[in-house]
């Protein structure tokens, strides 16, 4: 994206933040980002199994994911084979020949929750049978399974405009009476302009894939979206690439940290029995965790670019309690100093400060004058700042200074 088509999309989802009035479903789930594993990034669909979910489960349990929040156990595409004479879904017993109905007992029994997918077109995308025209019975199917969250795609759909059948889903699940956190996967086609009242969650763009290139161009897609974001729906940005193998662990705690600030949901894609302590320790960071499930439910948005010669971001919103979550990313390949004006942010000139640093969990003490953050190779630096004296922490501004670099 060059200098000025940027500029004129950051000038443009100003204006969206101030006109747009955002509902969002009410069916009593996803108050915050949901938490949890998803199978597609690691195993596609030729690795997925039973084995496979009932040892990634474990491992949640065993390395303490699940005490810090991380409780859906999701499958994706590839466990359905064909429908029976009364139209319900045939899972694949040879990957799955307890079937679904025990898998589900098997991760619900140890404290997690039970996800599974489908897609609102005839076929999923790996080409197993959709739930276009068979809505109804699916629901009911995945709510006897005791189904806690429910994926559905949109590959190979009739002429029907996506929202309508997406709002088919939504009301079957609903006439289940089962609390199922729905989660729409249409690719970024403009979702989020009819799936807050229709789903918890809504893809805003492509598949994600395990490279720095790819997870920054994603989160520039987010730039005139965040403000959509709220509880009980969400922007979703695909699933994390943790430990994965092909990024740096900084791009990787980079990744990890804007997906939180952002609110999007935080679901691991990765072999959480092969992940290392250190990423372990990554998604398990208290103080991160709690900025993505903070009850206000509010997006970070783009608030200052560097200039050309010093690439850079800095993104800010707000917390409860008047606090607010500054997040300060550095694009370039080197190490950068980053000067923090916090006048530019939005605080009051020459305020008091009480700034925390939530990677390094320490206390920075009161800063008042602009301070310089040492920012690692597309690293990053989130803080928590809270302006003393002032119950509303900061007022969100414009972005400052035009940039090229996007």
């Amino acid at each position: 994206m060059n200098g000025i088509s940027y500029w004129k999309t950051l000038v443009f989802s100003a204006v969206l933040v101030c006109t747009h009035l955002v509902y969002a479903l009410e069916n009593g789930v996803a108050r915050t980002p949901p938490m949890g594993w998803n199978s597609w990034n690691r195993y596609k669909c030729d690795d997925l199994n039973e084995e496979v979910v009932k040892r990634s489960a474990d491992a949640m349990v065993a390395k303490g994911l699940k005490d810090v929040g991380y409780v859906f156990v999701n499958l994706d595409d590839c466990w359905q084979v064909d429908r029976d004479a009364d139209g319900r879904i045939i899972e694949d017993k040879q990957k799955f020949p307890s079937g679904m109905k025990s898998l589900s007992d098997y991760v619900r029994s140890i404290g997690l929750k039970f996800g599974t997918y489908t897609d609102a077109g005839y076929y999923t995308c790996s080409k197993r049978p959709g739930s276009l025209g068979y809505e109804t019975i699916d629901a009911q199917t995945y709510a006897e399974w005791n189904v806690d969250y429910l994926k559905v795609d949109n590959c190979f759909p009739d002429a029907s405009p996506s929202r309508e059948r997406f709002t088919t889903i939504r009301d079957a699940l609903n006439a289940t009476g089962r609390p199922i956190v729905y989660s729409i996967c249409n690719g970024g086609e403009t979702s989020w302009e009819w799936a807050p009242d229709v789903g918890n969650s809504w893809r805003t763009t492509y598949d994600i894939r395990d490279s720095w290139t790819v997870v920054v161009a994603i989160l520039d897609l987010q730039i005139p979206l965040t403000h959509w974001a709220q509880p009980g729906a969400w922007n979703d940005p695909d699933m994390l690439e943790i430990g994965n193998g092909n990024m740096t662990f900084d791009e990787y705690r980079s990744h990890f940290t804007l997906w939180a600030a952002l609110k999007a949901p935080l679901l691991i894609g990765s072999d959480i029995r092969a992940l290392s302590q250190d990423y372990i320790e990554m998604l398990s960071n208290p103080e991160i965790i709690a900025v993505n499930q903070d009850p206000l439910g509010k997006s970070v948005s783009l608030t200052e670019i560097g200039r050309a010669h010093q690439l850079y971001d800095i993104w800010c919103g707000p917390l409860v309690h008047g606090h607010t979550v500054v997040v300060i990313l550095n694009r370039e390949d080197s190490d950068q100093k980053i000067t923090v004006d916090w006048y530019r942010l939005g605080f009051k000139r020459n305020a008091e400060l009480l700034v925390r640093d939530l990677w390094r969990r320490r206390d920075l003490g009161v800063l008042r004058k602009p301070h310089v953050f040492r920012v690692r190779p597309h690293g990053v630096v989130i803080l928590k700042v809270k302006e003393m004296g002032h119950r509303r922490g900061y007022e969100h501004r414009l972005v400052t200074q035009q940039s090229n670099h996007h």
